[in-house]
């Protein structure tokens, strides 16, 4: 029997646009503090009120994001949200001011919200039944590139170019993002709006309780996750290994690219349990041997084990949340996972840098990262043994 096809235009195009949204948050998250103290004259405080101008747009307008997929046509909405994140990086061009940067900043995150949660809704729509999970753990592919590849390109460009030559590539990647996501017409079935069966607004329209454990389940894998991307140039300091960091993220990309074929397979044809719990066990191992790292070799074959366990949960958690409501509320269900997964990295910086302070980071990384991803394994454990229908 041939296989359903899995890299349509379709799909291709929203993993593409879905990179170049992510790529855009991960250059601005490493080079805009640097803009901000260099040119601006600003401080600590400053840079990081750039940086939570976005996270509280994003996690403001993403539930809302979930009705309004739901409820329009899909690719105008994303063709809307698409031509107006290219304006909001040419803005980033001409408006240097402080009060400028925060503004632009929350209306990034406002429609970065729309926007990723549009491409992700319609790439697991687009998807066949067969391979979704395959398909899904593709397209998390971008957003773990963007992770990896955005924050050097950011360090590069504001480093040894300036920050013209920044503002000027994310407008690039503002019309790269506006061509991927609209050279192809999605299907009727895929872009049409869902038929509303009742008036008014309630709690359903923004949250999608039948999403909520498998979006909490990978919002503790992501609190855990947000640790290291928060922390690990501070932990890297320490074992006097900061020159090395891009190289953890670069061997932790590889092994996400390389084990991706085989999870994303296993995951459809055995069922989820063939990948969570080994996912979550090279998870655990993973923190505790990073914890224990103190030379480059130790640091590195963290980053592989961490990106065999991240590699398998972050995918799995999302084609769950997906598949755990109807495909008229694939838009509803993917702002639940995303929006839990907003407010678990931004948690992950506040709470576990008071444990970092008072306990050091080993202990951070070695216990208190291991409980939490123990905590979300039994949680998992106790969520697929409840009765369905």
């Amino acid at each position: 029997m041939e296989k359903e096809r899995l890299w349509t235009p379709g799909f291709l195009g929203m993993g593409g646009s879905n990179l170049f949204l992510f790529m855009s948050q991960y250059i601005m998250v490493a080079a805009l503090p640097i803009f901000i103290m260099d040119t601006l004259s600003g401080g600590d405080m400053e840079a990081g009120m750039a940086m939570t101008a976005f996270q509280i747009g994003a996690v403001v307008c993403r539930p809302f994001a979930g009705r309004l997929i739901d409820a329009v046509d899909k690719q105008r909405l994303m063709r809307a949200a698409t031509i107006g994140f290219f304006f909001v990086m040419l803005a980033f061009f001409w408006f240097h001011s402080l009060q400028a940067i925060f503004a632009l900043r929350l209306l990034h995150g406002c429609i970065f919200a729309v926007a990723t949660t549009a491409a992700a809704a319609m790439a697991a729509l687009i998807l066949p039944a067969s391979r979704k999970g395959e398909g899904i753990g593709y397209f998390a592919l971008s957003t773990n590139l963007a992770m990896v590849v955005g924050p050097l390109v950011g360090l590069l460009l504001i480093g040894h170019l300036g920050s013209q030559a920044l503002f000027l590539f994310v407008a690039g990647l503002g019309v790269a993002t506006v061509a991927a996501a609209n050279f192809y017409r999605m299907p009727a079935a895929v872009r049409a709006p869902a038929r509303r069966e009742r008036r008014g607004a309630s709690l359903a329209d923004f949250v999608e309780v039948r999403s909520l454990a498998p979006s909490l389940l990978g919002g503790l894998v992501f609190f855990a996750y947000g640790g290291i991307l928060t922390f690990i140039p501070l932990y890297a300091k320490s074992l006097g290994l900061q020159a090395e960091t891009s190289l953890f993220f670069l061997v932790f990309a590889l092994v996400i690219i390389l084990t991706r074929p085989v999870i994303g397979r296993l995951f459809d044809v055995k069922g989820p349990d063939w990948t969570v719990y080994p996912g979550f066990a090279f998870f655990a191992a993973g923190m505790v041997w990073f914890s224990q790292a103190a030379s480059l070799s130790g640091l590195l074959v963290s980053a592989a084990v961490l990106g065999v366990g991240f590699g398998a949960l972050s995918p799995a958690f999302q084609t769950l949340a997906v598949q755990s409501a109807p495909p008229a509320r694939a838009g509803v269900a993917t702002a639940t996972y995303f929006w839990s997964l907003d407010i678990s990295v931004g948690l992950a910086a506040m709470v576990l840098s008071v444990v970092a302070a008072h306990f050091g980071y080993a202990f951070m990384y070695g216990v208190a990262g291991t409980l939490i991803i123990l905590a979300a394994a039994a949680g998992y454990f106790c969520w697929r043994r409840l009765p369905r229908g």
